[in-house]
């Protein structure tokens, strides 16, 4: 039999603390960056469940984490590497809320709700014994992951969870305060501050005498001096006190600290120089830009476009793309359920990205759609791309060479190389926005120059002046000096229309023969051009539809989101009267994703009979293009 672990490392003496203590433990681990967490997390899972006297069951072991990210590097490490904790499900907070509700309370439509709104009822669901009461009962163990970033209801939902089953329950709870850098989703600056280490203290205040506290303080990844720069200052930041004026004045101190080591580190200079784009583009290994904010990496990454340097722009964590091969897979089929000898043909068929593990794909899809007979339930498939639950492991985005990125999207990711765009002063901080959290700013920085395992670099910051936030469609947008310029749109996930198949609303077009040049023809980063169909707005509050053009080629309709959001953006007042541009040129595909729509539209299309088809997803930064004369507003 082959040994899973040996091709991982053997444990330090710090993590086998952490794999040792009994189920019913309940312990609080202080992993510092990098320091071989998802691998301790592996073993602690297979020790859990193969100890000979107490020994647990899959189904009696909770796991929870804050990103999907964090979710598909713990299920991998797990597949690969574990013994025993093959069969453990590892969840966000998110995923697991929907499906407590979903089976609680079957009868609402939990899918209309916000994810706020799921868990805060998720909260008052525990209260009332929804947990107990599931398919897999008490759990006797919880391990949580990124707990650092439990803030406002997710904090509430997973204290009233530990704090529900406090007789009967053991917990692994792993993080790191040095790392924080999710206060942001609390709107309130006041209660963002109170936020600060709160779920560290309330742990501490519940558990006074059986709280065992243990730390991983060992880096794995850094290999050079350059990528230890900040290193140093994690245990200083682990401690930063909670009070707020106390943590703003050492919080500015390790933000200039950072900021100053930063700067000392060679430069790449502007992202226009050639030097620059060149390496960027010849680079052989993983390479990532990190970005203080949305608008910066919008910037930079229309200007890697314009030159040519292939790269992947990282989307929200809670953005999850359906892959292609889903709607091939199902418009070849008219079947209600799936064997494994047909999906494997079919999968054949379609075509995967290499590297592809098909045997992965049958599992992961046939362990959340399975029927009694064990075949993949293909009405619970649509169901779950309605529903925004397709699994995780099967949604991970290609993996790309050159990543530009927030730094909070990139939290838990790492990288042979590094390159962060440099960041403002506290003074230029201040006068940007209307409150800073300096001791935020700091952790931010901190977890930016910690990604690298080799080389970190440093980026001269884009020149972002012209962008500006729509408060109303939460969308950038390209304004002038004046503030009723209007020069383009940031692209959305929900821009193109998935009501109706592409080529059977505003253009015309064989739909199974467009389906084929989507899969076919269609590569991520290729350029496509929004063309004004007509000038009749659909709506009063509506734009008029534009249609998706990829050399020259109509390929998709855009959505009533887009039609809504451009109104917003160009509709400056009542009285002002729009010209809407004839083109909007800039954007490219992100990728092509599997999207459920009308049944009775996918099969008059001759789709099949599930109502999934591929439409493109886009992404950049659009601009204006009108062809005759107008407002001088809306035209460039």
């Amino acid at each position: 039999m082959t040994d899973v672990y040996a091709a991982s490392p053997p444990l330090t003496p710090e993590q086998q603390a952490v794999v040792d203590p009994p189920w019913d433990a309940r312990v609080l681990v202080t992993a510092g960056a990098g320091a071989g967490k998802t691998h301790t997390l592996v073993r602690r899972l297979d020790a859990l469940m193969s100890r000979e006297d107490d020994a647990l069951e899959a189904r009696e072991i909770l796991v929870l984490s804050f990103s999907r990210a964090a979710v598909r590097e713990l299920k991998e490490r797990i597949r690969k590497h574990a013994r025993h904790a093959r069969r453990v499900r590892v969840q966000t907070f998110d995923s697991w809320a929907y499906s407590l509700l979903t089976t609680a309370y079957p009868d609402e439509e939990w899918s209309r709700h916000s994810f706020d709104e799921r868990i805060r009822a998720a909260d008052d669901a525990i209260v009332k014994g929804a947990v107990e009461a599931g398919e897999s009962g008490t759990p006797a163990h919880v391990v949580v992951d990124e707990v650092q970033d439990l803030v406002g209801d997710r904090r509430n939902m997973v204290e009233t969870l530990l704090d529900h089953f406090q007789d009967s329950c053991g917990f692994t709870l792993v993080g790191d305060s040095a790392q924080a850098i999710y206060g942001f989703q609390v709107s309130d600056p006041e209660a963002r501050a109170a936020e600060t280490d709160a779920f560290f203290a309330w742990l501490r205040a519940s558990y006074p005498d059986d709280l065992v506290e243990l730390r991983l303080t060992k880096n794995f990844r850094a290999s050079t001096e350059e990528a230890e720069t900040a290193l140093s200052l994690g245990p200083s930041l682990q401690a930063l006190s909670g009070e707020v004026d106390e943590a703003a004045s050492a919080g500015e101190a390790f933000y200039r600290d950072l900021r100053s080591r930063l700067l000392n580190l060679p430069s790449f200079g502007d992202v226009t120089a050639p030097f620059t784009i060149e390496s960027l583009r010849e680079f052989p290994d993983t390479c990532a830009l990190l970005c203080r904010d949305n608008r910066q990496a919008l910037v930079l990454s229309q200007t890697l476009f314009e030159h040519g340097v292939p790269h992947r722009m990282q989307r929200s964590l809670r953005d999850r793309p359906v892959p292609a091969w889903v709607a091939g897979v199902l418009r070849r089929t008219g079947t209600t359920a799936l064997g494994e000898e047909r999906f494997r043909e079919l999968v054949t068929e379609i075509g995967v990205p290499d590297g592809t593990d098909i045997d992965l794909l049958w599992r992961s899809l046939r362990g959340v759609a399975r029927d009694r007979r064990g075949l993949v339930d293909l009405v619970r498939v649509r169901r779950l791309i309605v529903e925004g639950r397709f699994p995780d492991e099967l949604s991970a985005p290609v993996p790309a060479r050159l990543l530009v990125s927030t730094v909070h999207r990139a939290k838990g990711l790492e990288f042979d190389r590094v390159v962060v765009v440099e960041p403002p002063t506290m003074a230029e901080l201040r006068k940007q926005h209307t409150h800073v959290d300096p001791a935020a700013e700091a952790r931010a920085l901190y977890v930016a120059m910690t990604r690298p395992r080799y080389d970190l670099f440093r980026l001269s910051a884009p020149d972002t002046s012209r962008l500006r936030l729509d408060r109303v469609t939460d969308r950038w947008y390209v304004g002038g000096w004046k503030a009723h310029e209007r020069y383009g749109i940031e692209a959305s996930t929900r821009d193109v229309c998935g009501e109706h198949p592409p080529g059977t609303d505003v253009f015309h077009d064989d739909p199974l023969a467009l389906q084929d040049h989507l899969a076919r023809g269609v590569r991520p980063g290729d350029a496509v051009v929004l063309r004004r169909a007509h000038d009749l707005p659909l709506g009063p509050d509506q734009s008029p539809p534009y249609i998706v053009l990829h050399d020259e080629r109509p390929i998709a309709v855009v959505s009533e989101q887009f039609r809504r959001d451009l109104h917003s953006t160009l509709k400056i007042n009542r009285i002002w009267e729009v010209r809407w541009p004839d083109e909007v040129h800039g954007l490219r595909v992100e990728t092509l994703e599997s999207i459920a729509g009308s049944t009775a539209s996918g099969t008059r299309a001759g789709l099949g009979d599930h109502g999934v088809w591929l439409v493109p997803r886009l992404i950049g930064l659009g601009r204006y293009k009108s062809n005759g004369n107008g407002r001088k507003g809306n035209d460039r």
